[in-house]
């Protein structure tokens, strides 16, 4: 815990069944997604103003999967399984806080 009573970092994993989604939405601390088993994962982050980019997340790394993914503090972020189902988990550093999190209204996209 720091000073101010924040942890130094949280983890939480989840299931993202096909046509789930992780919404838009943003935090005040770093975050880094982690592939466990499942589907690949798509995941698309966009800072403020920017187009976002999409990473995929998954073990086939000649396909250009990547096992884990790192979301700058403050950047949106949504999430969508590309199959029946992916078992994913996101690391926070500094750790959530729901006071740092922002969701974005329904069918809002990020805007260039």
């Amino acid at each position: 815990m720091d000073a101010n009573g924040r942890a130094a970092s949280t983890l939480i994993y989840f299931l993202l069944a096909r046509g789930e989604r992780s919404h838009w939405h943003r935090v005040d601390a770093v975050e880094t997604w982690h592939y466990y088993a499942g589907s690949p994962l798509r995941l698309r982050i966009a800072g403020d103003g920017e187009a976002p980019q999409t990473t995929t997340l998954g073990i086939d790394l000649a396909a250009g999967q990547q096992p884990q993914a790192v979301v700058p503090a403050h950047a949106w972020q949504a999430a969508e399984s590309t199959g029946d189902w992916t078992l994913v988990g996101c690391t926070v550093a500094p750790g959530f806080e729901f006071a740092g999190f922002v969701l974005a209204p329904p069918g809002w996209e990020p805007t260039v």
